[in-house]
C-alpha cells in the first residue's frame, strides 16, 4: 500500500493505492496554515488511512507529498509556498520520521501531471504536458513516463514568459507575464467578481452582452492557447491536458481554445502541420490527479526520504 497526499491552501485530498496502482479510499480534510498546521494535517491524514487499511504508518510503502511552492525533490524541502505559509520547510524528512516510512516531496503541479499522464496516457502517448490554469499558470512536464524538472527545477514555468513588455507588473518582477491574463488572478484583476465560480460567471457575462467580460474572456482563451503553443513549440509534446480551478467550465474553454488554434493554422501552414488542436484535452473533472501522482511518485523515485529511525 502507498499513499498520496495533495496539500492545496485550503484542503489536502489523499488517497490510499495498493501495488497495482488501484484506489482502495480517498479522503479531504481542511488544511491549516504555517508549517504546525500543515503536518498536523499530512499527518492526521496518513494515520486516518492507516486505520482503513488496518496498519501502521509504518507500513506503507510510500508515501508521496505534492505541494505548491518551489520543492527540491533529493531534500524534501518546501519554500515560496505563500498560500501555506511555508519557507524553507524540511518537509519530507519531518514526515518520515512521524510516519516511519519513506516519503518524497513534488511539486504539485509536476504531481498532477504524472497523475494525468497515468489517466489518460495511451501506449503511443510518449510525452505530456499537464497545463494547470489555478490562481497562478505553470506546467507539469512527463517525458517517457517521467518528470522532467529542468536543471533548476523549473521546466514549466511557462506563466512567467512576457507576452507584452509594456503589461502590468508580475510578481515575479518580469512585466507583462503569460500568468497575469490567463490564470484566476489575472482573471480577478481583469474583471472583479463575487462569485465563487468567476470563470464560469465570467462566461456567462460574455455571452450575455458583456463587453468588459467577452473581451476579458477572449483575451483569457488566447492566452490559454498561446500556453498550448509554447509547450508544443518548446517541448513537441503528444498532449497538452487542461486542468486546475478556471478549468472548470470545461467544453466552452476547450473549444474557444481550439477556435483560436485553428485560426493560427489557417493564417499559418506551419502551425497548421503541428495540429495543435487536436493535441489538447481537458482533464475529466472530480479526477484527483495530484494526489495520484503523489502516490505513483511516491512509490517509483530514487530520491525518497527515508525515516532516521523506525
Amino acid at each position: 500500500m502507498r499513499v498520496g497526499l495533495d496539500i492545496g491552501g485550503t484542503k489536502t485530498a489523499a488517497l490510499l493505492m495498493d501495488d497495482h496502482g488501484t484506489i482502495q479510499h480517498e479522503s479531504v480534510r481542511p488544511t491549516g496554515y504555517g508549517a504546525t498546521e500543515v503536518i498536523a494535517t499530512a499527518v492526521a491524514a496518513a494515520h486516518e488511512l492507516a486505520a482503513v487499511a488496518g496498519m501502521a504508518t509504518s507500513g506503507f510503502s510510500s508515501v508521496g507529498v505534492g505541494v505548491p511552492g518551489v520543492v527540491t525533490a533529493t531534500s524534501g524541502t518546501v519554500s515560496h509556498a505563500v498560500n501555506l505559509g511555508l519557507e524553507n520547510l524540511e518537509l519530507g524528512s519531518i514526515l518520515a520520521d512521524r510516519l516511519g516510512t519513506r516519503v518524497h516531496v513534488e511539486n504539485d503541479v509536476n504531481a498532477a501531471a504524472v497523475g494525468v499522464y497515468h489517466l489518460l496516457a495511451e501506449p503511443a502517448t510518449h510525452s505530456m504536458a499537464y497545463l494547470n490554469l489555478g490562481t497562478g499558470l505553470a506546467a507539469g512536464l512527463v517525458l517517457e513516463g517521467r518528470i522532467w524538472r529542468g536543471s533548476r527545477g523549473t521546466a514549466g514555468e511557462i506563466g512567467h514568459i512576457p507576452v507584452d513588455p509594456d503589461g502590468p507588473l508580475c510578481a515575479c518582477g518580469q512585466r507583462g507575464c503569460l500568468e497575469l491574463v490567463a490564470s484566476g488572478s489575472g482573471i480577478a484583476r481583469m474583471w472583479p467578481t463575487e462569485s465563487p465560480r468567476p470563470m464560469e460567471a465570467l462566461h456567462a457575462a460574455a455571452i450575455n452582452g458583456d463587453s468588459v467580460a467577452a473581451d476579458v474572456f477572449t483575451r483569457f482563451t488566447q492566452n490559454v492557447a498561446a500556453s498550448v503553443r509554447v509547450l508544443v513549440l518548446s517541448v513537441d509534446v503528444d498532449k497538452v491536458v487542461i486542468g486546475g480551478g478556471m478549468s472548470s467550465l470545461g467544453a466552452p474553454l476547450i473549444d474557444a481554445v481550439a477556435t483560436v488554434l485553428d485560426a493560427w493554422a489557417v493564417e499559418s501552414p506551419f502551425l497548421d502541420s503541428l495540429q495543435l488542436a487536436s493535441r489538447v484535452e481537458l482533464l475529466p473533472d472530480g479526477y484527483s490527479a495530484a494526489a495520484v501522482g503523489a502516490a505513483l511518485v511516491g512509490g517509483e523515485s530514487p530520491t525518497e526520504l527515508q525515516p532516521t529511525c523506525s
